[in-house]
């Protein structure tokens, strides 16, 4: 498997089956942020993927969220909102926040599973991190512009990768 490639590509968070990640020995759930927990033109959780970490809570598996926004206030904020530890600025892709995040929740890497909506940060780093990977699309059209530039290249790399709706 490509250092690129995600375990899997999935339609949204909630539509991941917390149930099936239990059973593959997942006992830690690292989140990205903007576009995966919090629509970048909204500054809130959409109720679905809230009610869908109540759900992984209610299954015993611990979430934390590792952003690569640096304005902590903001980060912070979601995090608070959502009941989950956090770190901003993580500079994905690499691993080391995810590490970080891993430690602090007293799980392996391999015992985790990094979600997230892009392919050369999120993917990467749970890749590079040794932990299992999923990308979901994007919960706006609306990115930075130099996300923009890398969905670029991510088309060109999910294009043989089928998303599960």
């Amino acid at each position: 498997m490509s250092i690129f490639a995600p375990h899997r590509y999935v339609a949204s968070v909630e539509k991941i089956n917390l149930h099936e990640l239990k059973a593959r020995g997942i006992r830690a759930i690292l989140l990205d942020r903007d576009n995966t927990l919090v629509p970048l033109d909204c500054r809130c959780a959409p109720q679905s993927v809230v009610a869908w970490l109540h759900e992984a809570r209610a299954l015993g598996i611990k979430l934390y969220m590792v952003s690569n926004n640096i304005h902590r206030r903001e980060v912070a904020r979601s995090a608070h909102e959502l009941d989950m530890g956090y770190i901003c600025n993580a500079l994905k892709p690499l691993p080391f926040a995810l590490k970080r995040a891993c430690k602090h929740l007293d799980v392996l890497p391999a015992e985790a599973v990094m979600i997230g909506d892009q392919l050369y940060t999120d993917v990467w780093s749970g890749n590079l991190a040794g932990a299992y990977t999923i990308l979901v699309k994007p919960q706006a059209q609306t990115d930075m512009w130099y996300t923009h530039v890398l969905r670029i290249f991510e088309r060109a790399a999910l294009a043989h990768i089928p998303c599960e709706e």
